[in-house]
């Protein structure tokens, strides 16, 4: 028989009071919000990572795997809390807010200046974790007092929001705060959304189930949170300026975080007073004033013994591989692929680095280009002469494609029929592996190649590998080569013979770009570098 109770218990829940409906929609505006800013506390730690370790995968495994694993636990230890859901919740956000907007600057300060970074990282990924993972339970506890509900339709509701709320902040992390705020005022104002959203929530649909001393309580940690923030996000430009200092041996002169990478020059003069103008990216030197000719002169002249009218440039932004090639009269056309347009700027704008280029940029044989090499060498239908490859050390996922197979095959491509090609190869002293691994893989490419190393002092032994189609080209100087400081027969015939210790290494499998063989050879000998 059934009771009247379960009668109306079977019939349609009737349509909310509108208050009952505002409040609801209160909540889910909360849960997108919520959910908008914890997505945005995961990039921030990922994109950090990539710009100050440079191991973007890596970083986004770690950062992932460890503030999921968090969420799972937070939501566990959310359970007793289901009693005092809004006061509980309002609390959880204000802590949330205020650990999540200033962790970047945390994690930044600890790279700087205690070089604890991994750990700062992962105690920072498990504690935002946990907060964020902690929300949602509470928060569907909130959505049941509002208007009790089957737990599918509540899941269903409470989900929908999370996760439009996690497309919101995964698009407005790329495209709107970091162009306006960069890294470390973006998590801060995110920050401060935060905790208005939580607090704002609970103190004006959730306020009856507040005692006098909870409201109390939460209003005044959050004027704190709120005043830290506020304070944090002044003196934002002062902090980084003071830790990106910390960071350089030399006084920072220039710097900029692009949306490709962050670039920093520093200068000092010695007692002689002549100035040492180096150029850094995410952190790594990639040249000193001082030494930088010999290094130049090594991947260019004798690339340049060979045909040379139409020379294509990847990478060298800084123009000065440029310098070396227009040295040649005879150098008709070049064209300077460089993906960050704010190099080119600097190489052609900067009176420090536009005078060691010998203003390069402003040759009229010149037509820099602001793209990806390997982009446009999959568009590319010219020919060229020949071809210098100019890029940053092989250690990271975003540099790897550029040291594999398929880039040495798209190079291949774009160079004429005694067309020869010269490629900065890093450390056969420090990165042997890395070294040999790149001559394995432009071999694979169907490249044969003549390696050579030269002396640096700003880096040590470094290495290069000509490569050509057929046989291996000859090491030689041009019959017209302008004056060099570093380089004549005798010495680059000597940079060819390399010693046991630094011999090739057999058996190396070349790099693709679904199988990156050079992170693996290459990750740990350059961090011991």
């Amino acid at each position: 028989m059934t009771t009247t109770a379960e009668s109306a218990r079977e019939t349609a829940a009737p349509e909310p009071a509108p208050r009952g409906r505002a409040a609801r929609i209160a909540v889910l505006v909360a849960v997108f919000l919520c959910a908008a800013c914890g997505l945005v506390y995961e990039l921030a730690l990922v994109a950090l990572g990539s710009y100050l370790i440079g191991d973007t995968v890596g970083q986004a495994s770690i950062v992932l795997s460890l503030m999921v694993f968090a969420m799972g636990v937070g939501a566990l230890a959310a359970k007793p809390l289901q009693r005092w859901a809004a006061p509980a919740f309002a609390g959880i956000e204000v802590l949330l807010a205020l650990l999540g907007g200033l962790s970047v600057l945390g994690l930044y300060a600890a790279f700087a200046w205690l070089s604890l970074y991994t750990p700062a990282l992962i105690v920072t990924a498990l504690a935002l974790g946990a907060l964020i993972g902690a929300e949602i339970p509470l928060l569907m506890v909130l959505l049941q007092r509002i208007r009790a509900q089957d737990a599918g339709s509540a899941v269903a509701d409470l989900f929908a929001a999370d996760y439009v709320g996690g497309l919101l902040g995964g698009l407005a992390f790329p495209f709107v705060l970091l162009p306006l705020f960069g890294q470390l005022q973006g998590a801060l104002l995110v920050g401060m959304l935060n905790a208005a959203a939580g607090l704002g929530l609970v103190l004006v649909v959730f306020r009856r189930e507040l005692s006098k001393r909870a409201t109390l309580v939460l209003v005044s940690a959050s004027v704190l949170v709120a005043g830290v923030l506020g304070a944090a996000f002044a003196l934002a430009d002062d902090f980084e300026v003071t830790a990106r200092q910390a960071l350089y041996r030399d006084p920072v002169v220039q710097s900029q975080r692009t949306p490709y990478q962050e670039i920093v020059l520093t200068e000092s003069v010695a007692l002689s007073g002549a100035a040492d103008t180096r150029l850094y990216l995410n952190g790594d030197l990639q040249f000193s004033s001082v030494d930088e000719y010999r290094y130049h002169e090594a991947l260019v002249h004798p690339l340049l013994s060979g045909p040379r009218s139409r020379v294509l440039v990847l990478g060298g932004g800084d123009g000065l591989a440029l310098r070396e090639v227009l040295r040649y009269p005879d150098v008709r056309d070049v064209t300077l692929v460089e993906m960050d347009p704010a190099m080119l700027r600097l190489a052609r704008e900067d009176p420090r680095v536009s005078a060691l280029n010998r203003h390069a940029l402003a040759d009229p044989r010149v037509h820099p280009v602001a793209a990806d090499a390997f982009s446009w060498l999959r568009d590319n239908r010219e020919r060229f002469d020949a071809v210098i490859v100019d890029m940053p050390d092989p250690d990271s996922t975003a540099t790897a494609k550029l040291y594999s197979a398929e880039f040495y095959g798209l190079v291949e491509q774009a160079m004429a029929g005694h067309a020869r090609v010269a490629v900065q190869s890093g450390s056969p002293y420090f990165a042997p592996k890395a070294f040999w691994a790149i001559e394995a893989t432009m071999r694979e490419a169907g490249l044969a190649t003549t390696p050579y190393e030269v002396s640096v002092p700003s880096f040590g032994e470094w290495g290069f590998h000509l490569g050509a189609v057929g046989a291996a080209p000859e090491l030689a100087l041009p019959a017209d080569a302008p004056p060099l400081r570093s380089l004549d027969a005798d010495t680059l015939a000597a940079s060819a013979a390399f010693p046991p210790d630094r011999s090739r290494i057999p058996g190396l499998e070349p790099s693709t770009l679904l199988h990156p063989t050079i992170l693996e050879y290459s990750r740990g000998e350059w961090q011991n570098y």
